[in-house]
């Protein structure tokens, strides 16, 4: 018998038809409206920073009861596979947890047990969620629903990360095997040599690998388009376009680098 409830998440479901979902990483706003700037400029979900910004639970909560009313996903990148804050996130909007530096599988194994319930993982059952509107849902219902919609992303940030990532990908329960490029390269010993063919060769392996697992490659890290278009080539479906902190550096910079040229010139 199907299940009488239903939660789509626009990440998965793009995911599901093999379209590419894109993610604002969202570092330095503290309200709902970023998740409204994130749908009106082409993001379908937003890359909450739990792990190197300075978030409570409740910011996050807030940002995303805004993301949920205008249609994309709130994600969030939380401090590790045995953050205990992720049942609580999950439990109040958040509609997928990003999972950094996961080595091993035994690591990937710990981030979906936080992150679904049983008979996949361990997380605990709340009275109520978010995404229901508060509304009554019995928990037979609530629990598969909420399994199914849930979006889990494991991080490839580690040079043990990359030799283990037959194990990683064959986990049950994740959806994303993510590329942190930064963290990555860093670990290689070539900090921010993006597109060196060791950069590249890392990137074919893991996404090659996840595919044939049956999970979803994604690339973050390295910002140039024409690259980031490359990946989305060779398969790669989850891709972080960039940061708040770099959309209003680079535009407030245009501007006034036109305005300071232009009076030059008027001078």
């Amino acid at each position: 018998m199907a299940n009488a409830v239903s939660i789509p998440n626009p990440v998965k479901e793009l995911l599901k038809t093999g379209k590419v979902a894109l993610g604002m990483l969202v570092r330095l706003a503290r309200s709902g409206d970023i998740a409204r700037i994130a749908k009106t400029s082409g993001h379908d979900f937003i890359f909450i920073d739990g792990q190197h910004s300075l978030f409570t639970v409740e910011t996050i909560g807030h940002i995303a009861q805004a993301a949920l009313g205008c249609g994309i996903a709130p994600l969030v990148r939380v401090r590790s596979c045995d953050d205990p804050d992720t049942s609580v996130l999950l439990d109040n909007g958040v509609t997928g947890i990003v999972f950094p530096d996961i080595s091993t599988a035994a690591e990937a194994q710990r981030a979906v047990n936080r992150a679904r319930f049983a008979p996949i993982g361990k997380r605990s059952v709340s009275g109520s969620y978010t995404v229901f509107d508060y509304r009554a849902v019995s928990t037979a219902d609530a629990v598969p629903a909420l399994n199914d919609s849930t979006l889990v992303v494991c991080m490839i940030e580690t040079v043990e990360g990359l030799r283990n990532i037959e194990a990683i990908a064959a986990v049950d329960g994740i959806d994303v095997i993510h590329v942190g490029s930064n963290d990555l390269l860093t670990a290689m010993g070539r900090p921010g040599t993006f597109g060196s063919p060791e950069h590249i060769a890392a990137l074919d392996r893991v996404i090659s690998v996840t595919k044939a697992h049956g999970k979803i490659p994604g690339v973050g890290g390295d910002r140039n388009v024409n690259r980031q278009a490359e990946f989305i080539r060779k398969g790669a479906r989850f891709i972080t376009t960039n940061s708040d902190i770099a959309f209003i550096m680079a535009e407030a910079s245009r501007v006034t680098g036109e305005l300071r040229k232009a009076l030059g010139a008027a001078a």
